[in-house]
């Protein structure tokens, strides 16, 4: 096992990393931004170094920097958690060349799941149903009039590379497309270095749910069910659930062994999700496959007693996976919500000084946070904050510890999402499990502009 592991990442999921190498008893090093440099995750690695200035080009994705402080530190191998390099075909290639592990897929793997449309292409020939989209980029906005009227109004415009809601755009209609489509393309080469767009089908009140798999290199894989991600605003997940209650257990099967069926066939190993869009009669599209931990990871942990972030370590180490899939057992019900440091209404960043923040604590009540009371969350970065996790016996419960949760959250000095998050809990749609893609739009926003 690795005796030592630098975290190329920051906040909440540098903290949970190192949660988990300190259980393992396995040393972390730290990297971090000037604008990082009070941040808690600093304190909590045993060896902390700065890597650069606040934007994320000068430091969390300066590559060549995080190597040396690697070689500097003698580490064995670089967890690099959600978002920056951690789905990063290169990077993984150069921690290989300087003998460092990437814990994560292999460079190819990353390279080919990298790209929307070449992932829609291998999910395809691996057997998944695709929505219905262009097989190949859109250069020009002529060709992307040409695609979106071949397929129909209301379709999705999408970045090929990236993630993140980023340079992904609902449109109606030609004028629509005409003005988003140099925009997202413009905002997509800013984010990933490629402006290259996809058109996709939109497929109305979908639900957003995504199949949790772990793979070792010796043939082994499993998944760990279900999660639901429906809420979301901007196409940004906010409110999270695992196991769905929309599907029923015949589906969840299906896309299960699907799922691994899937990975199997790539070569995957490590920790993936493949994310799915599930129509009214729950039948399945893939949608795109994440090569790395996910923000929402916890749920699952939470309702199948698994550490993903161990699981991801020995897999990386060599070691066989522990767990065969008559081992992984449903206990419970679990949701995540994400606390942004953003308008409630807008939507827009909230950045400024913390002078005040209080946790809610208690049994089946699981917090991960990037923050602490007198600190100063600053624009450069996304303005997720924190992350709450409750678990209930039964969704019903789960949902009561959540509200009870939430309405002893206190956080003084900055605007937050809570308010929202508390609507939403409260909705009755939300209780009674009507949490499409299009929850936001329908039922929040509009209850705001009637009051």
């Amino acid at each position: 096992m690795f005796r030592k592991i630098l975290i190329a990442n920051r906040g909440e999921i540098a903290a949970r990393i190192i949660r988990t190498c300190r259980k393992m008893g396995i040393e972390t090093v730290a990297v971090y931004s000037e604008a990082d440099q009070m941040a808690p995750y600093v304190q909590q690695a045993d060896e902390s170094y700065l890597i650069g200035p606040p934007r994320v080009s000068e430091s969390y994705l300066n590559a060549s920097r995080i190597l040396e402080i690697a070689k500097i530190t003698h580490a064995d191998a670089i967890h690099p958690g959600y978002g920056f390099l951690s789905e990063n075909e290169k990077f993984a290639e150069e921690c290989a060349a300087e003998g460092v592990i990437f814990i994560g897929p292999s460079s190819s793997i990353l390279n080919q799941m990298g790209n929307k449309i070449a992932a829609r292409k291998a999910m395809k020939a691996a057997g998944l149903p695709i929505i219905p989209g262009t097989d190949d980029a859109v250069d020009t906005v002529k060709e992307a009039l040409s695609a979106a009227r071949g397929i129909g109004y209301p379709i999705m415009l999408k970045a090929t590379a990236g993630g993140g809601g980023i340079g992904m755009e609902v449109v109606h209609t030609d004028e629509e497309l005409i003005r988003a489509f140099e925009s997202n393309s413009k905002r997509a080469l800013s984010f990933f270095g490629d402006g290259s767009m996809f058109i996709e089908k939109k497929i109305e009140n979908a639900r957003h749910i995504e199949i949790q798999v772990m793979a070792d290199q010796h043939g082994q894989a499993v998944h760990l069910y279900d999660r639901e991600c429906s809420i979301q605003r901007r196409n940004q997940k906010v409110v999270e659930e695992a196991p769905s209650i929309f599907i029923t257990e015949k589906t969840r099967k299906l896309m299960g062994e699907a799922a691994v069926d899937a990975i199997k066939q790539l070569g995957y190993t490590n920790a993936g999700t493949l994310e799915f869009l599930v129509d009214s009669q729950e039948n399945f599209y893939f949608l795109e496959m994440n090569t790395r931990i996910q923000v929402e990871h916890p749920i699952t942990e939470e309702i199948t007693g698994i550490d993903i972030v161990e699981e991801q370590i020995k897999i990386a180490g060599g070691m066989k996976l522990a767990i065969r899939q008559e081992d992984v057992h449903v206990d419970g019900h679990a949701i995540e919500v994400r606390i942004y440091a953003e308008d409630p209404i807008t939507f827009f960043p909230s950045p400024g000084h913390i002078s005040t923040f209080e946790l809610p604590v208690g049994q089946f009540i699981r917090n991960e946070t990037a923050v602490v009371a007198d600190y100063d969350v600053t624009p450069f970065y996304d303005p997720m904050i924190s992350k709450l996790i409750v678990k209930g016996n039964d969704r019903d419960a789960a949902i009561r510890l959540l509200k009870q949760a939430l309405s002893e959250y206190k956080i003084e000095g900055i605007r937050t999402n809570i308010p929202m998050l508390l609507k939403i809990v409260e909705h009755e749609q939300f209780i009674a499990g009507n949490t499409t893609t299009s929850f936001v739009d329908q039922f929040y926003l509009q209850q705001n502009k009637e009051n």
